[in-house]
């Protein structure tokens, strides 16, 4: 049965993703109360208001160079869409049909690339505009106020790709959590959702 299962991702991989992925709720959390009066309750979790912003901060450098040391070690994959990923485009991954539809992929589908393109950008102007906002008294007003507006609309924009992504991650395509939780998927799973990748690693 083990001859069944197959490594998707090691164990620093994980560790990485999973410190991305902590440290992105952490912001998340801490974020809201800073974003809205609405969700100053969320405060109450941290400490109060102080103890918030200090592990916001904490949280921000973290993500920062976690998300991009992410990026940089998958760079050459997600960065290329091939025609396979093109036709996986065109048919929504046909995640909006009853077909059953299979694709000759390779690591990462195109959703998943086209998410962590997002996540790399939305972190260099999460992190840029954050370090405006840790010094407010050092830099000029409106660059400041810009930041601000950016920081925001960035926070709203991220939270929502990380809902598309937890979903697909999970009901929306069964098996694809199991890679991240123990690191190896069954043949069988691999062999539909990615075949390219299967055949260049696991046959000879």
């Amino acid at each position: 049965m083990a001859n069944n299962r197959i490594e998707r991702f090691s164990t620093s991989e994980r560790v990485l993703h999973w410190v991305v992925t902590l440290s992105f709720f952490t912001l998340v959390l801490t974020g809201l109360g800073l974003f809205s009066p609405m969700f100053r309750g969320f405060f109450l979790l941290f400490g109060g208001g102080q103890n918030a912003i200090l592990i916001h901060k904490t949280a921000g450098v973290i993500f920062f160079f976690a998300s991009i040391r992410m990026y940089l070690l998958n760079r050459e994959e997600i960065s290329t869409l091939t025609e396979n990923d093109w036709s996986w485009i065109r048919k929504k991954g046909c995640y909006l049909s009853k077909e059953d539809c299979q694709f000759n992929l390779g690591k990462f589908n195109p959703g998943q690339k086209l998410f962590a393109l997002s996540i790399a950008a939305a972190t260099l102007v999460l992190g840029v505009t954050g370090i405006f906002i840790w010094a407010p008294t050092l830099f000029p007003r409106i660059i400041v106020q810009l930041s601000l507006m950016l920081h925001g609309l960035m926070f709203v924009c991220s939270i929502m790709f990380a809902v598309v992504h937890v979903y697909l991650a999970t009901l929306g395509n069964p098996g694809t959590l199991e890679s991240m939780l123990w690191g190896s998927v069954t043949r069988p799973w691999a062999k539909h959702h990615h075949a390219r990748w299967y055949k260049e690693n696991f046959e000879k």
